[in-house]
């Protein structure tokens, strides 16, 4: 693994940590929008490129919007290997649902990075939400690129679902907020903490959080109620890889989703949709995970099991 240092590949540890030994998510570098009337990115079909891993929760949040929002025939999508080792992301199709760059023919993720801005420092992750009339970046902060995939094409494809409606926002960005902090965020910060009380403080956390909302979603059938929102798809990437690797990988062992009434319910209902169901591939998240995290998993041996989700 590695990060680019003023246009410069560098090999070392992507695992931040701040002085207590808690895992520190770096911040991402390319926050542009899509609109009507932006000087640069204005809404059209065909004009954008996601690159993506099916193995990473936060990338697979663009991928279950891409298909809810009926763009999968608009926005084209390149799939990294599993495998992120010394030299990061890479393009390589042997591993199967792995693809090329469609789009340049690179063998490196660092180097789409490297074409938006050749010399710039930043982390090289997914997703990627790319220009192809401009060829450079335009987010690849997946919170906000799910908010683009959510209205910028509406009039374009005549899909007006909104998962982000303006009165559960409120409510909405509660949950976000503590899903994020506690739960998307909590499994990296129990699995990759450096001190004893850095992961105490993160898997309890987790664990308060995760019974907070097995509770919360006794009321009711999603988070916000019987409809789908933004809320919902932010949770459930971690949630699917929960019980197959957060559990052992990442220590986060007090409970599994099976052991939870609602919490389990809902995976599974979550599941019916074909959108989630079709973009969680468990092939590439147990092989991520298991093989890449060479600190944390040496030997790299990866698990047969859980049978089932």
């Amino acid at each position: 693994m590695g990060k680019l240092i003023d246009g410069e590949w560098i090999v070392k540890s992507i695992i931040t940590t701040d002085d207590s030994g808690a895992y520190d998510r770096l911040p991402r570098t390319f926050l542009d929008t899509i609109e009507n009337g932006h000087p640069i990115f204005q809404p059209e079909l065909g004009r954008y490129h996601l690159y993506v891993s099916y193995a990473c929760p936060w990338a697979t949040r663009t991928l279950i919007y891409r298909q809810l929002k009926d763009l999968n025939d608009h926005i084209s999508v390149s799939v990294v290997h599993p495998d992120m080792l010394d030299d990061g992301w890479v393009f390589d199709s042997s591993f199967p649902g792995a693809t090329e760059d469609h789009l340049f023919g690179k063998k490196f993720l660092r180097e789409i990075y490297q074409k938006a801005d050749p010399l710039i420092t930043t982390s090289v992750t997914v997703p990627i939400l790319w220009d192809k009339k401009t060829e450079t970046i335009v987010n690849n902060e997946s919170s906000q690129i799910i908010r683009i995939l959510n209205t910028a094409f509406n009039d374009l494809t005549g899909n007006h679902i909104d998962f982000y409606p303006q009165e559960k926002r409120t409510e909405i960005d509660r949950l976000n907020d503590m899903i994020y902090n506690n739960v998307n965020n909590g499994v990296y910060k129990s699995g990759f903490a450096l001190t004893q009380s850095a992961y105490d403080d993160a898997v309890t956390k987790l664990f308060e959080t995760l019974d907070y909302l097995d509770e919360q979603l006794s009321h009711s059938k999603f988070l916000v109620g019987d409809d789908i929102t933004e809320a919902d798809l932010r949770l459930i990437p971690t949630l699917l890889r929960f019980d197959a690797v957060y559990v052992t990988h990442f220590k986060c062992n007090l409970s599994r989703m099976v052991d939870y009434k609602n919490l389990h319910r809902y995976m599974q209902d979550m599941l019916e949709v074909p959108a989630i169901k079709d973009t969680c591939n468990i092939d590439h998240i147990k092989r991520h995970y298991y093989y890449s995290h060479e600190q944390i998993n040496p030997y790299r041996i990866i698990p047969k099991g859980p049978s089932t989700l």
